[in-house]
């Protein structure tokens, strides 16, 4: 796979993102605390659980970037492990859901409009990161992951995984986004 064209497309995508997340922005807190059923999440969680993992994987990015003497390749070659974590993923219809560990799952914790922001910075960090992975190799440069220290990924997987795992999650949201507007007349007949 072409790095430079790989790297366009993860950009696109965390372009769109973060556009998303501007639209969200501009919601009302019920909705964005909006929860279908007892053991869903609402937008704000869903967010905040990409935030976590942000946290995570966005600073060690930058330090292997920072301090790596690798040089851009041509191709990147996705690595078994890190393919199928890339692939598992996308949102694909009928998906069955993945449990969360419990230090990403940020169910029924206190959150604010503040997550939507810190989203949006984390997305201007994953631009830059992209930016500046293309002076490095997508291949060489490994990334421990968040399920642990002995397993890590090579940069280029890390990302797609990332993007995949961003994608999934606001997939997420569009459906809360569509119940919720199902069932906004409902709660309109509350108030009353």
């Amino acid at each position: 796979m072409d790095s430079e064209k790989l790297l366009d497309h993860l950009s696109e995508r965390a372009n769109g993102f973060r556009a998303v997340a501007k639209k969200l922005s501009h919601y009302d807190l019920p909705q964005l605390n909006w929860r279908p059923s007892p053991n869903s999440w609402t937008i704000l969680e869903c967010l905040e659980h990409l935030n976590l993992y942000g946290e995570f994987y966005l600073p060690q990015i930058e330090r292997k970037i920072n301090t790596s003497k690798t040089k851009s390749e041509l191709h990147f070659k996705p690595g078994l492990l890190g393919n199928y974590f890339a692939q598992s993923m996308l949102p694909k219809k009928n998906a069955k859901k993945i449990k969360t560990f419990k230090a990403n799952n940020p169910m029924h914790q206190k959150i604010d409009k503040s997550t939507i922001e810190k989203f949006i910075i984390q997305q201007n960090q994953l631009l830059n990161l992209l930016q500046d992975s293309r002076q490095v190799s997508l291949n060489k440069i490994k990334i421990t992951t968040s399920i642990s220290s002995l397993i890590s990924l090579k940069l280029g997987d890390t990302f797609l995984f990332l993007t995949n795992h961003i994608e999934r999650h606001l997939n997420q949201i569009d459906k809360l986004e569509l119940e919720f507007k199902n069932n906004e007349h409902r709660f309109s007949e509350q108030k009353k």
